[in-house]
Formats: structure tokens, C-alpha cells, sequence
């Protein structure tokens, strides 16, 4: 189990740390529109605060293929050693949000027993989440109004008090026009889907579904949340041209056309999901500087069922740090 036990130091709670460092490395470039900037930064610091962990990581998810990226690649070893775990990362979830000093940038990064996170390929994945309530009625399938009365059912509540969160893309134009016909509310954001798919199944967000088509690696990391919340996700790869096609047959898809379950992105039973916030959003505060401090919000959720907010303070330098350096 990945927590502290006779032969496992690693306590639920040390995960947090991970995030938390990624946060504030990229809190610093917030606005300036730098968005690699501050993905590179954010990616050094949680590399090195998962290397100083008592596991043995690999990477499932991260910033690409070894050719592609230098650190937290699909593959790298991370860890002083310990219990085997698989890990799915992004260490800026939203980069442009961040560079534009806009709300919803998490840094985001979910654990389990080795085997437990699927590979997801870089491509596209059509997606649909849904908070407990609602995770037994509806179906990736099914006609956007019936899902919308399922889930209005389901929280007793009329469709036009449902709010269906959808990235702003020219190619939900029709799913925009089904919300709207049906009379549900929607709320339309420019990046982030990750935070929107958790956000589902969140009391107090005041988002109750999220759909459309984003990132598959991004399904992988938002479907840990969901299993941990005992919300439900779909989804359906969407491959972009042939070699994304044959790529994901490699790594064992069969069908280009496969309904993937919550089960089937996470088979873990033993799973960790943890994200702090770069900037205020639906789930997490932002980054707050104050003198040499700075405070940090932060959600970590066992597949236990067992959800903590957690706010904390670090001290950095005694001596102020450029933005720059």
C-alpha cells in the first residue's frame, strides 16, 4: 500500500511535497508569458523532489518521449528506492494559463502500484466526467441531452441549474449547441480540462459535468481523481493522422475505437492523486507570496475515499530571489 507501513516509509501525505514544489517554482513566472519558462522550472523542481522520495517510480505519464523531453520523460526512473509505484505527472496543467496570469494552472501528479495507470499515447481523447451522484447514469455514448437530464436527475435538480464545463475549441461547436438546446449552463474555459474533470465531483464548484475532446494523457490524470472521489470518466481516443494510429496499436489498443472506462485508465487499487494550485481556481487557491513565505493550497485524495485540503506555509530564501534567477 502506498503509505507508511513497517516496509514502506512513503506516507500519503509526502506526495503533496511533489506538487507543492512544482506549484512554486511556477508561481514565480505567473503573467510574465513565458509559458515554457515556467513548465521548465516546475519540471526541475518536481523531478528533483520525487528522486528524493523513498519509492521506486517510473514515469507512465510525463513530458514526452526520452528523445523529446530530458526529465520526467514516459520511462524515467525516479526515487532513492522503495515500493514500485507508477506515476503520471504534469507539472504545469494549463502552461498558457500560467503565463497569462489566468485562474485553474495546477501542478497535478497521480501514483499507484506498478501496472495501475495506463500508458495513455500523446493523442486526443473524447471525454466525459461526472461527479458520485451521476457516475451510474450516464454513458460517453449517449446523446448529449440524455446524459444532461441524467445528470439533473440524478442531483434533483432542472437541467438549466446544471453547468457543463467545455474547452473553448472551434471543434465543440456542436456539443455547445446541444448544452444549449437542452438549457443546461455552460461554462467555457481556455485550457485546464484536468482541474474541470475533478471539479465535477467537488461540492461547491458549482460544475456538475464536463465534456469534449482534450488531451489523452490528460484523461489518464483526471480519471485517478475521479476514481479516488467515486466519480466516474470515459473516454475515446480521437487520433489526429495514421501514425498516431499505428502508435497506439503498439502499445496493445486494438481498436482505434475502444471505450475506455474508469477501470480500464486506472486499474490501481492502491492510487494517490495530488494537485496544488499555480493560480485561484475551482479546486485550489494559488500560490501567495508574503515577505520570505509563501502559502500554498493543495487537494490529495486516496482511492480509499479519504479527500484533504491542505494549506501550507513555506519559507524560501532569507535572501529575495529575482524572478529572473
Amino acid at each position: 500500500m502506498i503509505a507508511r507501513t513497517a516496509t514502506s516509509p512513503v506516507n500519503t501525505l509526502d506526495f503533496v511535497k511533489v506538487t507543492e514544489n512544482a506549484a512554486l517554482a511556477a508561481s514565480r513566472w505567473m503573467g510574465r508569458g513565458e509559458r515554457d519558462t515556467a513548465d521548465g522550472a516546475a519540471v526541475e523542481r518536481m523531478r528533483d523532489a520525487l528522486n528524493a522520495m523513498e519509492i521506486s517510480g517510473r514515469i507512465v505519464i510525463g513530458e514526452g518521449e526520452r528523445d523529446e523531453a530530458p526529465m520526467l520523460f514516459i520511462g524515467e526512473e525516479l526515487g532513492r528506492g522503495g515500493f514500485e509505484v507508477d506515476i503520471a505527472v504534469d507539472p504545469v496543467e494549463g502552461t498558457n494559463l500560467v503565463a497569462n496570469g489566468l485562474p485553474n494552472s495546477i501542478a497535478v501528479m497521480a501514483i499507484s502500484e506498478r501496472g495501475g495507470l495506463l500508458n495513455a499515447p500523446d493523442t486526443y481523447m473524447k471525454k466525459l466526467a461526472v461527479g458520485p451522484k451521476a457516475a451510474p447514469y450516464v454513458h460517453i455514448d449517449a446523446p448529449v441531452r440524455d446524459n444532461l437530464e441524467a445528470v439533473a436527475n440524478a442531483l434533483e435538480k432542472p437541467i438549466n441549474e446544471v453547468t457543463v464545463v467545455i474547452l473553448d475549441r472551434p471543434r465543440h461547436a456542436q456539443i455547445v449547441k446541444e448544452c444549449r438546446e437542452a438549457g443546461a449552463r455552460i461554462k467555457l474555459i481556455s485550457d485546464g480540462d484536468v482541474d474541470a474533470c475533478i471539479a465535477t465531483a467537488v461540492q461547491g464548484t458549482g460544475i456538475h459535468v464536463a465534456m469534449g475532446t482534450g488531451g489523452a494523457p490528460e484523461g489518464v490524470l483526471a480519471a485517478a481523481a475521479l476514481k479516488c472521489l467515486g466519480g466516474n470518466f470515459m473516454g475515446k481516443l480521437e487520433f489526429r493522422n495514421d501514425e498516431e494510429v499505428e502508435r497506439a496499436k503498439a502499445m496493445g489498443f486494438g481498436s482505434a475505437d475502444r471505450l475506455l472506462t474508469i477501470d480500464d485508465l486506472v486499474k490501481g487499487k492502491d492510487v494517490v492523486f495530488c494537485a496544488t494550485g499555480i493560480t485561484d481556481g475551482d479546486l485550489t487557491r494559488g500560490v501567495r507570496f508574503f515577505g520570505n513565505n509563501a502559502r500554498t493550497h493543495s487537494i490529495v485524495m486516496h482511492s480509499d475515499g479519504t479527500v484533504r485540503f491542505i494549506e501550507s506555509v513555506h519559507r524560501l530564501s532569507a535572501r529575495p530571489v529575482s524572478i529572473g534567477q
